[in-house]
C-alpha cells in the first residue's frame, strides 16, 4: 500500500472536494481519483461516496479513518522530521512581519511549523517607515513585504494574496460615509505618508504622490508607524490608504475606512536577503506558498 494514496485518502477525508485535495497535494484532480481508486481496489470497498454535488466518506470510510489516523499522523510527521533534518530545516526561524499577523502571516506560519516539526518561528513586527531595516540588519531572517520589491541586494517571493485599499478617515471628515471613494479624488484629500528610510516605491505604495491620470495628492505629514498614523487620521489631519485585512485589525469609533476604486492591488509576499538565503528560509518560502495557493485571498 503506498504512502501516497493514504495521504489522498486523508486529505480527501478533511476537504471532501477533489479540486482541494488536487491543490494541497499539488496534484491533478485526475490523479486524486486514480489514487483514490486504487486504494479502493486494495481494500475490496468503496471508501468515498462521490455525485455531482459533494463527496462524503462511507461507512467503511470512516471506520478505516478512525483505524489509520493515529499511524498516519505519526508516519507522516516522521517523515516530516526527516526531511527537516535532511534540508538543514531546524531550530529558531525569524520573521517579520507588518503592523498585524493577518490570516496569510498566521498560516503561512502554522504551514512552516507543521511541514517542519521541531522548528519554530519567531515573529517580529517591522516598523512600516523601514521595512527592511531589520532585514539587513540580521536581525529578523525573512519578512513579509509589499511587492514588487526593487532592491537589489534582495530576494522576493511570488504574490501570497491581492487585496484593495481602504481610506482611513475621520469619523468627522465630508466622506466618512461615502459608500466608496475613487481613485482620482484622492486628489482632493491630503494623505499621510511616510518618514524614515522608506524606498521611494515603498513610499507610493502607502501614500501615492498622484492619481492614475496624473493629478498630484497633496501630502498631509509623515509617521513612522500605522499606529501613528491612525491617531493623526482621528484627529482629522489627513487620510492613510490600508490593505483591507490590516484596516480590519484596526476599529476604532473616531475612524472608518472607506474602500477606494481605482487603485491597483496591495500585494503581500516575502523577502529575504541573496546573503541569508538558508534552507528554513526557503522552506519558510514554500510553505508560506502553498498556504496560499490552498486559501487565496483577493478581498475587496
Amino acid at each position: 500500500m503506498e504512502f501516497k494514496e493514504l495521504e489522498c485518502f486523508v486529505v480527501l477525508s478533511e476537504e471532501l472536494h477533489f479540486a482541494r485535495t488536487a491543490e494541497r497535494l499539488y496534484l491533478s484532480p485526475g490523479r486524486v481519483s486514480q489514487l483514490v481508486r486504487s486504494l479502493e481496489s486494495r481494500i475490496g470497498g468503496r471508501l468515498f461516496e462521490r455525485t455531482s454535488r459533494r463527496v462524503r466518506l462511507t461507512p467503511l470510510g470512516e471506520r478505516f479513518l478512525a483505524d489509520l489516523r493515529p499511524s498516519f499522523d505519526g508516519l507522516a510527521q516522521a517523515v516530516s522530521r526527516a526531511r527537516a533534518a535532511a534540508r538543514g530545516v531546524t531550530g529558531e526561524l525569524r520573521v517579520g512581519f507588518l503592523a498585524t499577523p493577518t490570516q496569510v502571516v498566521a498560516g503561512s506560519v502554522q504551514a512552516y511549523e507543521r511541514r517542519n516539526p521541531g522548528s519554530v518561528v519567531k515573529l517580529v513586527e517591522i516598523p512600516l517607515s523601514d521595512p527592511f531595516g531589520k532585514l539587513r540588519a540580521g536581525e529578523v531572517d525573512i519578512t513579509f513585504t509589499l511587492l514588487p520589491v526593487e532592491e537589489p541586494d534582495l530576494v522576493a517571493g511570488e504574490a501570497l494574496n491581492r487585496v484593495f485599499y481602504r481610506l482611513g478617515l475621520s469619523v468627522r471628515h465630508p466622506m466618512a460615509e461615502r459608500a466608496v471613494i475613487e481613485a482620482e479624488e484622492l486628489a482632493e484629500i491630503p494623505l499621510i505618508g511616510l518618514d524614515g528610510p522608506a524606498p521611494r516605491a515603498w513610499q507610493e505604495r502607502i501614500a501615492p504622490s498622484a492619481t492614475p491620470s496624473g493629478r498630484k495628492i497633496p501630502l498631509a505629514g509623515k509617521v513612522a508607524t500605522t499606529q501613528e498614523g491612525l491617531t493623526q487620521v482621528a484627529l482629522d489631519r489627513g487620510g492613510m490608504l490600508f490593505c483591507t485585512p490590516t484596516a480590519a485589525q484596526y476599529p476604532r469609533a473616531d475612524v472608518v475606512f472607506v474602500p477606494v476604486t481605482g487603485l491597483p492591488a496591495s500585494i503581500l509576499g516575502l523577502a529575504w536577503t541573496k546573503a541569508g538565503e538558508t534552507a528554513s528560509v526557503r522552506a519558510f518560502n514554500e510553505a508560506a506558498v502553498a498556504n496560499a495557493h490552498a486559501a487565496p485571498v483577493l478581498v475587496a
